[in-house]
């Protein structure tokens, strides 16, 4: 009898014991609610949790349903950290892509609306009837720079074969020049050398400052849609698990304060972001080579040190033609024939001796206060504003390294996600308390062992290689560019820099002139320090140096 009231008191303490271990899950539901979740048969208090697949617990307020909706919340939270954390990221790439594109074709265009201007003020007609040799050359670096199939190099030199061309014919007027004839000199150009070796340097610098900048905007183009794609994740279901182990199972247990240990949060993001960090070196190399470029666009392929001064460098390739005119002149008839005469002299066909003179430049009183001044003040806001650009984006480029394998870091750090310090208390999967396992490496093939997310580290993701390859490719471009070497871009339609859309300056600038513009002003000769003078012009100044080449070619047509 004594046997049997000792087994019937064990019991009792039992059941009691097993009483006590039970909570109210008031509290749970009450998260859950606040999260959107629902569901039926919740029990009031815990009940034993072998019936779940994922927060499996001695006592647990989840049920079947529960656990499921909690899995679907904890992927959308998941994918909600991953894009909140990369978000500055992508901005920065789309925000500086957006802003140096714009810089860049408001600079093209102010330039050739600033030549427009003055020309335009100065020579009235003469120059409208004769501005296509140069529209042309600008709507050809645009269309170079907006991705077009452009070799720089050949485009420059038909400008200047056109050059050639329509001076020849103005230097000798008296004779009938066939377009075979224009071939036959065309192919002297080498040899000849009629513009000096400002072609030859003009080339240089065009083409090596508009290589980086079109190959600079491209970068940041890439980048952004390699951040674009990359944050966003595709979670295993070994991912899923872990994580809604992490964040909600706690709450299963009626623990609706915890939240993760520090270290735990590191492995199961290490996990789920392997891939991720795997793109690290290749996004490391390809910003080193991004801000080799911007180097480059500060220094010697200074887009401003080459615009600038295009006007004066094209002026003083007419001089040195002009300086060795007769010579040229024999020089063709020798190899191409000597022409028909036309049948009218220099004179009879209204060219003037003016050609033989030397171009004044403006003095410092004269330079122009007008519209064309305000659009070279306009054009000078511009480069400065470029150029601040160029240092702003070269910064946050530097604080994007090493941004894919620290994702993890920064959103464990986040205090809604995990505890400061393993000092505090915390979930550590199982019950709260000290996470033992020590923290992994990144990438891959280090997460063979994860504690907390099963990973095949066989199968890397194919679109995280995808945006390696990306990057690979872009990094060779960028380094091509840094030595000044072009590698061919598709046309604008599949990889241009953006939307190319401005004020349509390149396609027509010729703007009409005012009723106070009379005929082309005779200039006077001054031979004096001719060549010191050229390579201290100001802007304003050299644009009166190619303007009676182009009243004269008005003449000749």
């Amino acid at each position: 009898m004594m046997v049997g009231v000792l087994c019937a008191l064990g019991l009792l303490l039992l059941s009691c014991g097993g009483e006590e271990l039970r909570t109210n899950c008031s509290s749970a539901v009450s998260i859950w609610t606040d999260l959107g979740i629902t569901a039926e048969h919740t029990p009031e208090h815990t009940v034993t949790g072998d019936h779940l697949q994922v927060c499996v617990q001695e006592w647990t307020c989840c049920t079947q349903e529960v656990e499921e909706k909690l899995s679907e919340r904890s992927k959308h939270e998941f994918e909600k950290l991953v894009d909140e954390a990369s978000e500055d990221l992508r901005n920065t790439f789309v925000s500086r892509h957006k802003r140096f594109d714009e810089f860049f074709l408001e600079l093209l265009e102010n330039t050739e609306r600033s030549l427009n201007e003055m020309f335009v003020r100065t020579y009235g007609k003469p120059y409208m009837q004769n501005a296509e040799v140069f529209q042309g050359l600008f709507s050809e670096l645009k269309r170079y720079y907006t991705g077009g199939n452009v070799n720089l190099e050949e485009m420059l030199n038909d400008f200047w074969t056109r050059l050639l061309e329509r001076m020849f014919q103005l230097l000798n007027s008296q004779y009938l020049i066939t377009e075979e004839y224009l071939e036959c000199i065309s192919k002297y150009m080498d040899q000849l050398k009629p513009f000096g070796d400002v072609p030859k340097k003009l080339k240089s610098q065009v083409t090596r400052a508009f290589i980086a900048a079109r190959t600079f905007v491209q970068g940041l183009m890439v980048g952004r849609e390699v951040a674009n794609r990359v944050s966003k994740v595709s979670m295993s279901v070994a991912c899923v698990k872990a994580v809604t182990k992490m964040l909600y199972c706690p709450s299963c247990g009626g623990l609706t304060a915890v939240k993760p240990c520090r270290s735990y949060c590191l492995n199961v993001l290490k996990g789920c972001l392997a891939n991720q960090a795997d793109l690290d070196p290749e996004w490391t190399h390809y910003i080193d080579a991004m801000l080799l470029v911007t180097e480059r666009l500060e220094g010697p392929f200074n887009i401003e040190s080459v615009m600038e001064p295009i006007d004066v460098k094209i002026s003083e390739a007419i001089m040195n033609m002009q300086d060795k005119s007769v010579q040229l002149s024999y020089q063709v008839f020798q190899g191409c024939g000597q022409p028909k005469p036309s049948g009218m002299s220099r004179s009879a066909r209204g060219v003037s001796d003016v050609f033989s003179a030397r171009f004044r430049p403006y003095s410092p009183e004269e330079l122009p206060t007008t519209a064309a001044g305000t659009s070279l003040d306009r054009l000078r806001t511009v480069w400065k504003a470029m150029q601040h650009g160029v240092i702003d984006i070269k910064e946050k480029l530097k604080l994007s390294k090493n941004f894919w394998s620290s994702l993890p870091e920064g959103i464990c750090q986040e205090e809604h996600v995990a505890v400061e310090t393993e000092e505090e208390a915390c979930w550590n999967g199982q019950e709260v308390g000290r996470y033992v396992p020590e923290v992994l490496k990144d990438g891959l093939t280090q997460q063979v062992n994860n504690p907390e997310v099963s990973v095949d580290i066989t199968r890397p993701d194919s679109l995280i290689r995808q945006q390696v390859m990306a990057l690979k490719v872009m990094t060779n471009k960028l380094k091509n560019a840094y030595n000044g070497n072009d590698i061919y871009f598709q046309d604008s339609s599949d990889e241009s820099s953006g939307s190319g859309s401005g004020s349509g300056c390149m396609e027509s600038c010729v703007t009409e002139p005012d009723g106070s513009i009379t005929e082309s002003p005779v200039l006077e000769a001054d031979r004096s320090a001719e060549h010191s003078s050229v390579a201290l012009l100001h802007q304003a100044s050299a644009l009166s140096l190619i303007l009676p080449f182009l009243t004269l070619i008005h003449h000749c047509r």
